[in-house]
Parts: structure tokens; C-alpha cells; sequence
């Protein structure tokens, strides 16, 4: 295929240019009127991708750190189970990209960023505080995002493998507990 041709893989429509594909995200923002915390990552890997749902890399501990700052059972491991975790927990899941050109999962390989619009999703619900999975997402919503969300996010240290050494430490779940405490204020 030639520059700028269009291609499918992964249920993800993919525009192919130079040695990066432009990926279009593929999943639907998980929430609905009641959620009040927003959770960002900053695009979905190709497990994800290919399983058609967030945090999909059966090593991600994304689902058993928020189960255990919830202080619930992880949730089963199929996508209708999780996202009803999610919604009866208030918790809503989306990325701050929309599409990027991007080497695998990689964050720092992230070229022509193109970003979500935040504001009809909150707007539909109780948000009141938003929180991004790692540091580009973060610097990313921040930078491009936090103006048309009206808030800033917070920063939790990313649930990827490549980050398993800082999830032994006990700063980690500090970082996650902030999710409980937004949930249980006002």
C-alpha cells in the first residue's frame, strides 16, 4: 500500500505513512450519567485493540489495582463484566487520543496526535475530577485537553508491565488511592 492508503487491522481503520501507521481509536468511552471520576490512558495497546477493550494485555494491572482501590473483586475478565464494574463503581474509562501514529504501545513513539473531545462527556455526567495512566497521557491532556475538559488531570503512575518495578512500591497505590478518595468526596 502507498502513503496515505487505508487499511484495517484490529478493528481499527489505519491510514499507512512512511514507517508509522496513523491508528484510529477504535473503543467507545465507557460511562454514563452517574460516573464521577474519569480515567484516561493514552491509547489503547494492540491487545486492546484486538480484544476490542481497555487494558486488554493479560500482565496490565490496571484491574486489580482499580478492584483493590475500590476494595471490590476484580472484575471477570470479559468486556461487558468490566465495563458494568466500571459504571457500578461511577468510574468512567475513554483515551486522550482519538488517533496517533504509534510503534506498538510504545507512548514516547507518539506522532500527529490527534485528541478526544472531553466536553460533551462531562457535561453528560457527574465528573469531577479526571485521571490520566502515566506520564505522557498526563503531559499530553494537560497540554492539549485540560482547557476544553475545564479541569487538569491527575496523574497515576501507569498499570503497564514496563512500569512493574514502581508498582512494588508503596507510592503507587498512594497514587491510585486518590481515585477512591475523588470517588467518596463530594
Amino acid at each position: 500500500m502507498g502513503q496515505g492508503a487505508l487499511a484495517l487491522a484490529n478493528g481499527a481503520a489505519r491510514c499507512i505513512l512512511s514507517d508509522m501507521d496513523i491508528v484510529i481509536h477504535p473503543l467507545r468511552p465507557v460511562a454514563d450519567a452517574r460516573s464521577k471520576v474519569l480515567i484516561l490512558g493514552t491509547f489503547p495497546s494492540p491487545k486492546s485493540r484486538e480484544a476490542k477493550f481497555y487494558y486488554a494485555h493479560p500482565q496490565n494491572c490496571f484491574w486489580t489495582t482499580l478492584a483493590y482501590v475500590l476494595g471490590e473483586a476484580a472484575p471477570a475478565p470479559d468486556p461487558a463484566s468490566k465495563a458494568a464494574f466500571l459504571l457500578k463503581n461511577r468510574v468512567a474509562l475513554w483515551d486522550v487520543l482519538h488517533s496517533c501514529a504509534i510503534d506498538g504501545s510504545s507512548d514516547s513513539s507518539i506522532r500527529e496526535p490527534v485528541f478526544n473531545k472531553f466536553r460533551p462527556l462531562i457535561e453528560a455526567s457527574e465528573i469531577s475530577a479526571i485521571f490520566t495512566t502515566g506520564r505522557r497521557a498526563t503531559q499530553l491532556f494537560n497540554a492539549h485537553c485540560s482547557h476544553d475538559a475545564h479541569m487538569d488531570a491527575i496523574y497515576l503512575p501507569s498499570t503497564s508491565p514496563a512500569n512493574r518495578a514502581y508498582q512494588c512500591r508503596p507510592e503507587f497505590l498512594a497514587h491510585w488511592m486518590r481515585v477512591r478518595d475523588a470517588l467518596n468526596g463530594p
